[in-house]
């Protein structure tokens, strides 16, 4: 074993349970603060009427935690072996159903709804389908970077 944790003989990382331990750490922060921006009547917080641009940029902030838990979390599942190309294409999937989140959820302060000024917030329904298909994709992603199968050492690849 070597100094930084890692057992240079097959590859794996001693500190896997660490890895995930701080993954789920994060997801959960990270999912407390979505239900928080999301719906802040759970914890008695509800103050207005409607859906503002702080709520939406910490329900947004708290899927970015649960993006970077989860893959980091994930990851420590692969303990130091080398991803699959099906691995990479969920950790594309899910920076990608993030943006897909961030645009949705963001749209009237991007200019991307036919509101004139953005002190009036509306978070619609186009809005809030794209923000759900946008967690559907870091789901689909998830469940990519997943390993299924054992994968294997290096010394049995050829």
């Amino acid at each position: 074993m070597t100094e930084n944790g890692s057992n240079a003989g097959n590859g794996r990382l001693i500190n896997g349970s660490l890895r995930k331990r701080v993954g789920v750490g994060l997801a959960v922060v990270g999912f407390i603060l979505f239900l928080l921006g999301a719906e802040p009547g759970f914890l008695g917080l509800d103050r207005s009427p409607g859906t503002g641009y702080v709520q939406i940029l910490i329900f947004l902030l708290g899927l970015a935690l649960i993006c970077v838990g989860g893959y980091y979390g994930l990851s420590a599942l692969w303990n130091g072996f080398q991803k699959t190309i099906v691995a990479d294409i969920g950790l594309r999937l899910v920076a990608t159903g993030y943006l897909i989140a961030v645009a949705s959820g963001l749209a009237d302060l991007f200019g991307f709804t036919r509101l004139r000024a953005p002190s009036e917030v509306v978070f619609g329904f186009w809005q809030r389908a794209g923000v759900i298909i946008g967690q559907g994709v870091i789901a689909l992603g998830f469940l990519l970077l997943i390993p299924f199968r054992h994968p294997r050492k290096p010394e049995e690849h050829n």
